[in-house]
């Protein structure tokens, strides 16, 4: 048998669970057996820990449904267990570099006791700071001690059933215990604090539990060996703590939970016990003699010095917010969606395919797209609307059961004060500036539905990955308002697990992830050639040519343009046509130019401006090859497997002063040229489009290509508007069973020789 069984459960916790399987797999001490604890396969987390099973043999799932909690998957980790020592770690949690090895050096030394305390650190989520907690014995939490597996076996140890399960735990495994050791100063587990904080701490009915753990300990100690005055201690300072967040309780609650303490208290308090000094002896005297009234204005007097500065006077609402204030008091339109675009220019993008596939699947839901005022004359004649900052747009806000954000997450991190619904790009106290989110004073209103699309597979860091870039913390401030957005949402959508990982990481809250692709990209799985046809004719794509679609990232802001203008070097379409010959044309998506237009017009036919089409996707289709820096439209084009070239001239020094979140040149989706002279080879030649480009795509879409298989429309849909179980949904269709859009028939290329001596080839080889 192993020596140690490493037990993990998963649920909520997928984005960072490679990091604590690979924490423990990556251990210099080998003799161990690590067991996932999913709630079901096809789910997020049960997929990373069958992945990790198939390449490592010591990696051995097991299943728990959600329902039971994590005392039911801690239970169902041990039911599977092997090891002489058995040791949990929660799924956001990493086992220290050589923690395995330091554990069973001193669990030798100490001759193998029933359970081993160790060291652990708290690690606050975003700032790096730790706190080392030395071993508390009793009070250790399930994850920092091992646990030999006979004697909890023999002892018939098990976590309660329930929330605040470690305090049960550690209560009755103290009391069966009859040999512990410690191991003092070797950190072991490394601890994330979450930004959302403990679930524990959440108001609701499950706070009652608190109660029947402590309940559970003290009548085990009664029946055994007699409540022992620092068990009581223990105990009941956590109960205290409890009933001095009377918010964290259901109204009528509270003084129930109060008498039912009180019961305790009395029944268990052991003879000659003497209560601590202080604040908290004052609240031991009043439980005793079940002083609820004396208890609660304790705690009033507390919470009254601490929020005396929150006390002070708000400035007046505008109109339009006081009518949103009003409107809230309503009741909820269940059958309401309110959509928002990325720059709130009308029915595009994820928003789009949601609301076409509702009407398919939903008729009976209600769409509003809130657009600015410039885009209300380009939208549908069957879309209905709202102008932002307009009196119906904060109507659709307070009724709505859904909300739909596409925005520019990053869009709204400045630190402006506009308020206006113009052109403006501070965030303000409205939240009405082209940033085009939704406004940071909405309200969630109980059972309303945020769903967040999140824009696509993020490659420049976002969220608190910023931070420690000088251009982003110049342009940025801090980041309060970006996380009261954040607490918001309900679902965010993610089309690859590097996604996934990449919110969890930079994004933290308590949202559901939903692994399911993105909607706006179902049409790469699901257009026909006709299509794709239709695409270049509309375009004005010339017959028998090929359609490089040239799109680079967003020009930075100005704010931060001097900063980071290397980042941002572009191509010249003009020289690029010359340089590459007739066969190709350029289809130009490029808003840093200031007339692309123009450029295009003085191209002879040669560019095709597509900066202002409304359809990124429609574009797409029609493109032979995309060109692109760092924009993140790779991870969309990829899908349809035709050829992209990454021009990273200035990758360098965006990677230096923006951030990423993955190495682009070490895993790219084709070949990288680093200056516009070996783009136009890659061209001229026809290597861009070699074998070696396609073994390139094929691994870059194994990575970012996971979900989107032309059905992530139709599973958000049904999960998220309505309410269907995810075991119900459409699977996702494996990479190797889709069929991308058909490619453009283009004519081939002709050779390359007829142009490496062209004089505008040589031109552009000579730059």
């Amino acid at each position: 048998m192993p020596r140690f069984s490493v037990i993990v459960p998963t649920h909520g916790v997928e984005g960072r669970l490679p990091l604590a399987l690979e924490s423990v797999l990556g251990q210099p001490f080998g003799d161990f057996e690590l067991i996932p604890v999913h709630d079901a396969p096809h789910s997020p987390a049960g997929a990373v820990g069958t992945a990790y099973a198939a390449r490592d043999t010591r990696v051995a799932p097991v299943e728990s449904p959600p329902a039971g909690g994590l005392s039911a998957a801690r239970n169902a980790g041990l039911a599977a267990a092997h090891g002489t020592y058995v040791l949990f770690l929660d799924g956001d949690d990493t086992l220290a570099p050589g923690a395995l090895q330091a554990i069973t050096d001193r669990l030798r030394e100490a001759g193998d006791p029933d359970v081993l305390y160790f060291a652990h650190e708290r690690a606050h989520w975003w700032e790096g700071g730790t706190t080392v907690v030395r071993p508390s014995g009793p009070q250790a939490p399930a994850w920092s001690a091992a646990y030999r597996r006979d004697f909890l076996t023999e002892r018939q140890l098990t976590f309660p059933i329930g929330h605040f399960t470690d305090l049960g735990w550690s209560g009755l495994v103290a009391l069966a215990a009859d040999r512990t050791a410690e191991l003092r100063d070797t950190v072991c587990v490394r601890h994330l604090l979450r930004r959302q904080g403990s679930r524990l701490h959440t108001p609701g009915e499950h706070q009652l539990e608190l109660l029947d753990q402590v309940e559970l300990v003290l009548a085990r100690a009664a029946a055994e060996q007699g409540v022992s005055e620092a068990l009581f201690a223990r105990l009941f300072a956590v109960v205290l703590h409890g009933a001095a967040h009377p918010e964290r309780l259901p109204a009528h609650r509270r003084r129930a939970f109060f008498r039912r303490a009180t019961h305790l208290y009395r029944q268990h308090c052991p003879a000659g016990f003497q209560p601590p000094g202080g604040t908290l002896g004052v609240q031991h005297r009043l439980l005793a003699t079940g002083s609820y009234a004396g208890f609660r204005v304790l705690c009033a007097a507390g919470r009254a010095a601490a929020g005396a500065l929150a006390a002070l006077p708000r400035p007046r609402a505008p109109l339009t917010r006081a009518l949103y204030a009003v409107q809230r008091r309503l009741p909820l339109d269940r059958d309401l969606v309110v959509y928002r675009a990325r720059r709130g220019d009308g029915v595009t993008g994820d928003p789009a395919a949601l609301h076409a596939k509702a009407r398919e699947l939903a008729p009976r839901l209600r769409s509003v797209f809130l657009v600015e005022p410039d885009a209300v004359d380009g939208l549908p004649g069957d879309v209905e609307y709202a102008v932002v900052g307009s009196r119906k747009h904060w109507r659709a806000l307070a009724r709505a059961k859904f909300l739909v954000d596409d925005t520019d997450l990053d869009a709204g991190l400045g630190t402006g004060t506009g308020t206006g619904t113009g052109t403006g790009t501070g965030t303000g106290t409205d939240g009405t500036g082209t940033d085009a989110r939704f406004p940071d004073g909405i309200v969630k209103r109980p059972r309303g539905v945020q769903l967040r699309t999140q824009h696509g597979t993020p490659l420049t860091a976002t969220g608190v990955d910023r931070s420690p870039y000088p251009v982003v913390a110049a342009t940025s401030g801090g980041f309060t308002a970006l996380f009261r957005r954040v607490d918001r949402w309900d679902f965010g959508l993610s089309a690859n697990r590097h996604t996934t990982e990449t919110w969890e990481r930079a994004l933290p809250g308590g949202y559901e992830q939903l692994e399911y692709g993105l909607p706006r990209n179902d049409v790469y799985c699901t257009a026909t050639a006709e299509d794709v046809a239709r695409a270049r004719r509309e375009l004005g794509v010339p017959e028998n040519k090929k359609a490089l679609l040239y799109a680079p990232a967003p020009a930075p802001t100005p704010a931060s343009a001097s900063a980071s203008a290397q980042a941002t070097a572009r191509l010249d379409p003009e020289a690029f046509c010359a340089a590459v010959g007739e066969e190709f044309v350029v289809l130009l998506r490029a808003r840093h130019l200031h007339d692309p237009g123009g450029t295009a017009r003085r191209s002879g036919g040669r560019i095709i401006d597509v900066t202002g089409h409304p359809s990124t996707e429609e574009v797409c289709l029609a493109a032979d090859a995309l060109i692109t820096d760092h924009s993140s439209l790779m991870f969309d084009y990829a899908n349809l497997d035709r050829p992209i070239v990454i021009l990273a001239d200035g990758w360098d020094v965006h990677r230096e002063t923006r951030g990423v979140c993955l190495d682009l040149p070490a895993g790219p989706p084709g070949h990288v040229a680093r200056t516009e002279r070996e783009l136009a080879d890659l061209f001229r030649d026809g290597s861009y489009t070699d074998l070696e480009a396609d073994a390139l795509r094929a691994g870059f879409r194994e990575r970012f290509c996971q979900f989107d298989d032309g059905r992530a429309a139709e599973r958000v849909v049904r999960r998220v508007f309505l309410g269907e179980r995810p075991e119900a949904l459409p699977p996702v269709v494996p990479l190797a069973e889709r069929t991308p859009a058909p490619a453009p028939d283009a004519a081939p290329l002709a050779h390359a020789a007829a142009h490496a001596s062209s004089p505008a080839a040589a031109t552009l080889v000579r730059s």
